[in-house]
């Protein structure tokens, strides 16, 4: 099932199955995706999309791709490397990632795996991980590179929180139509071109242990939303370097999960 959250033509915000051969609309959900649902006969126009889902925290990991650690010049790490983002940096599918007035020039994409947490977990073995997933999204951690490396003495989190800067969608798809995360392509594409394409293959930890891991020191609330790192080719790399641009069009496309598109354009 894929599970969308949008503004519908009568300007209603709404929540409802996608399904790809009639992709201008909806079927209405009613009842909380962390309970039960029921899927009604109702049928909606999607005039926006909106993130589907509205997360208590997001929890993000760095150096999470073997090739993406070898491109940084850094080992691999022991145990997952975390950091935060600010909820209020999410932003759904079709909107658009601000590039900020206090630093506009060194914003780069990272497409990453998005897992999203169905029930509360804490102390969860890695044989059960699977059993507190409710299903996976597209994600962009998108990053000031100055803010994160130069300004803030490389702690992460503030270059890579600010508004705009978690793009999540464009649909919530469960478990279930996911038969293994850890064996997912993964790309970004900036206005046309293939800057990363990868596999969740290449990641140092699978999601069953990052969830495990992470869980063991905070506990994981439903709607939790956890990026699992991103694969090589991000733009800070690049000789010369790639970054995002007033007027660019950047994808995250996922196999099996779906393509999530923002323009971008100066604050």
């Amino acid at each position: 099932m894929k599970i969308i959250r949008f503004i519908s033509q009568s300007g209603e915000e709404l929540s409802g199955v996608f399904n790809l051969e009639t992709p201008d609309e909806a079927r209405i959900i009613e009842g909380d995706i962390f309970g039960d649902i029921e899927v009604t006969e109702r049928v909606e126009r999607i005039e926006t999309f909106l993130p589907p889902i509205s997360p208590p925290n997001i929890i993000a990991l760095g150096l999470n791709y073997g090739k993406h650690a070898d491109e940084t010049g850094l080992k691999n790490p022991e145990i997952p490397v975390m950091f935060l983002k600010a909820t209020s940096s999410v932003i759904g599918h079709g909107a658009a990632i601000l590039l900020p007035a206090a630093g506009p020039a060194e914003v780069d994409y990272e497409a990453e795996l998005a897992v999203i947490i169905g029930k509360e977990a804490k102390n969860v073995s890695r044989n059960d991980a699977g059993e507190y997933v409710l299903g996976y999204t597209c994600a962009n951690d998108v990053s000031a590179r100055d803010w994160q490396i130069r300004k803030q003495k490389k702690q992460w989190a503030r270059g890579k929180s600010f508004d705009t800067f978690c793009p999540i969608g464009p649909y919530l798809v469960t478990k279930d139509e996911v038969v293994n995360a850890n064996r997912l392509r993964v790309r970004s594409i900036l206005n046309g071109e293939v800057m990363q394409d990868s596999n969740t293959s290449d990641m140092v930890f699978d999601v069953a242990t990052i969830i495990s891991n992470l869980s063991c020191s905070m506990t994981l609330l439903p709607g939790t939303v956890i990026l699992t790192g991103t694969p090589e080719g991000v733009g800070f790399t690049r000789n010369p370097p790639v970054f995002l641009q007033d007027g660019d069009i950047i994808t995250v496309s996922i196999e099996n999960i779906g393509e999530l598109t923002n323009s971008v354009k100066r604050e």
